[in-house]
């Protein structure tokens, strides 16, 4: 049964830390609904009413684009080894790009100032509702390692070459919503 939280608790810290991926979930009123897959090495939890992740640059930036137009986010959880457990964050969701000072505060309060190659922003979470569920449905999937593309891939644009594909492929959502990329020098 779902069973529902106002934060945190350190129980579901250590859940957090077990897990390998999590999945964010954003949306506007108007807009497609977005589901993204995230490695865990990314997240952070900053405290019992808040977590961040460091956001790699992709083909889409539909979660910055909702961070920016309407600000809700969830992100899932899901066990897929040991006991079965689903559990969702809720909140408004914002996002500091690279080079703003929010951005290199959170990456050295947080990230021991480490961004890898592609960190494109970070994305807070501000968590309204913690919610478990049983997981039952969830299959048993054994964990085998971070795939090396998205690095290598990164590696191979370098950093002006990022910068300049972030300002022709994530300035605005697959909806048309600006993603707060477009003023982004080449």
């Amino acid at each position: 049964m779902a069973k529902q939280f106002g934060e945190l608790s350190d129980a579901h810290r250590e859940f957090i830390a077990r897990q390998h991926v999590f999945f964010t979930a954003s949306s506007t009123p108007e807009s497609r609904v977005n589901i993204s897959p995230r490695e865990t090495l990314s997240l952070r939890v900053l405290g019992p009413k808040q977590v961040a992740f460091r956001d790699l640059t992709g083909s889409g930036c539909e979660t910055a684009a909702h961070c920016l137009a309407d600000g809700r986010l969830t992100i899932m959880f899901c066990a897929f080894e040991g006991q079965p457990l689903i559990m969702r964050l809720y909140g408004r969701g914002t996002t500091h790009r690279v080079g703003t000072t929010s951005f290199d505060k959170l990456l050295q309060d947080h990230f021991g100032a480490e961004a890898p190659l592609g960190t494109r922003q970070i994305v807070l979470l501000d968590i309204d509702l913690v919610q478990t569920s049983c997981g039952y449905g969830v299959p048993l999937f054994d964990y085998v390692g971070e795939r090396p593309n998205l690095a290598r891939w990164a590696e191979h644009k370098g950093e002006a070459g990022l910068v300049a594909y972030r300002a022709e492929k994530n300035v605005e959502s697959l909806d048309g919503l600006p993603t707060g990329f477009a003023a982004e020098p080449a």
